[in-house]
Formats: structure tokens, C-alpha cells, sequence
């Protein structure tokens, strides 16, 4: 079967829908700072992906996953997060006591973001078997306490009130765990589904798995290794 798709100007179609989106959120945002400060890291983001897009050009796939997570964070942004309206429904259906659109936003993280991070794993690393599912896992993991990091600094930085809508904690002190969770638990279910569609697919899933276990460099690389290089050895 031969899949046809355009590599050309998919991800301009991809930019196109976000800035619409984007134009359209920067419209009296509920609070002005707040939407600027959760708006920086989507900006830099953006733009190393067109910096980078044609030395490194991502599946379309990916850029649609990216996509969707952009959106899903530049409305989340709009609304400062626990304000967002749009599924106050929701909540009291669930036994909800506060907004949840944040926990969806992290959960997504990890479950969209995680696949385009395997690719740049694949195709940079040559990463193969286990270990292309499970750093993948490993840095969206490390990325979402990173940016649980930068939260707390940034709302160290500015006033309490300001500081306070960034994190939309809520008054929940277990906030910032709750959040990495989410995304962990998206990031591993990103990676189960792509194992599985992998299994059924490639006949060669379970030699490359098993393969990759095996040990390529055959001496330790800690004291033995510092020696050999201060003797001016390979």
C-alpha cells in the first residue's frame, strides 16, 4: 500500500491553522501579562521548527501532533488555564473540584509530543529497539519537569497575583506533581500505542528489540576510559 502525502506544504498548512488560531487567542486575552509569559517558550518553540525545518523536515505526523498541542496550549493560554469556560460542563459530571483543562494540556504533552521527540531520537541518534521507546518516554518526562521549573521561576520572579495565574495551581499544593504525571502518563501511552502499531507492522520488531540489549561497547567507560584518554588513547 502506497500512502501519499505532501512534505512540502504540510507544515506550512500546519503554521497557517496555529497562527489563526493564535491571531484569534491574542484577542483580549483574560489577563494580558499572563497570556505573554505562557506564550514565550510557544514563540521560541515555533521558531526553531521553521529555523530548523529545512535541514531537518519532521513527518507530517508529527508536525500534525505538535500542531494540535500548540492549539490546545494558545486557547489554554487565552483563558490563563483555570479560567478556560469551555468545559465547565465537565467537571461536576467527573467529581471535579477545580478547572481540569490543565491536566488535559500536560496529559497531551506527553501524549502528542513524545512521538515527534522518537523521531528526532531515530533519525538523529539511530536510537533502535527498546531504547527508541524509552528515551523518548525519558526526556518528554524530563521536559515536563523542566517546564514545572521554569514556572516556579517565573512566578518567583514576578508578583504573587501575576505569579499565581501562571501557575494556575488552583490551591493545590500537589500542582506541580499532578502535572508531570499527566504528562508521563501521556508520554508512556504515546509509546505503548507506537510499540504496538511497530509489532504488528515490522516483522524485524522483536529481533530489534532483542538486539538492542546487546552491550556495543565491550569496556567500562569510567576510570579505564579517563586513563586511556590521558594517555592519549582512542
Amino acid at each position: 500500500m502506497k500512502l501519499h502525502y505532501d512534505h512540502e506544504h504540510y507544515p506550512k498548512y500546519c503554521l497557517g491553522i496555529l497562527a489563526l488560531v493564535w491571531i484569534i487567542c491574542a484577542i483580549k486575552p483574560w489577563d494580558t501579562f499572563d497570556w505573554m509569559l505562557e506564550n514565550v517558550l510557544t514563540i521560541i518553540f515555533v521558531g526553531l521548527l521553521i529555523w530548523s525545518h529545512k535541514k531537518f523536515k519532521l513527518s507530517n505526523l508529527s508536525y500534525t501532533l505538535i500542531t494540535i498541542f500548540l492549539i490546545l496550549h494558545t486557547i489554554g493560554s487565552h483563558y490563563t488555564y483555570a479560567k478556560m469556560p469551555l468545559l465547565d460542563w465537565l467537571w461536576p459530571l467527573i467529581g471535579a473540584t477545580r478547572n481540569q483543562y490543565d491536566r488535559i494540556v500536560h496529559f497531551s504533552f506527553g501524549l502528542l509530543l513524545a512521538y515527534p521527540i522518537r523521531e528526532v531520537f531515530l533519525r538523529i541518534a539511530d536510537v533502535k529497539g527498546f531504547w527508541g521507546y524509552y528515551l523518548p518516554f525519558d526526556v518528554t518526562a524530563s521536559f515536563s519537569a523542566i517546564y514545572e521549573i521554569i514556572e516556579f521561576l517565573t512566578a518567583a520572579a514576578v508578583s504573587p497575583e501575576l505569579g499565581s495565574a501562571y501557575l494556575g495551581s488552583q490551591g493545590d499544593e500537589w500542582d506541580a506533581q499532578k502535572d508531570m504525571l499527566m504528562a508521563i502518563t501521556g508520554a508512556f501511552i504515546a509509546m505503548c500505542v507506537t510499540a504496538s502499531v511497530n509489532w504488528r507492522i515490522d516483522r524485524k520488531f522483536g529481533k530489534e528489540m532483542s538486539d538492542s540489549f546487546d552491550v556495543k561497547g565491550k569496556k567500562p567507560l569510567g576510570e579505564e576510559k579517563i586513563e586511556s584518554l590521558l594517555n592519549g588513547k582512542n
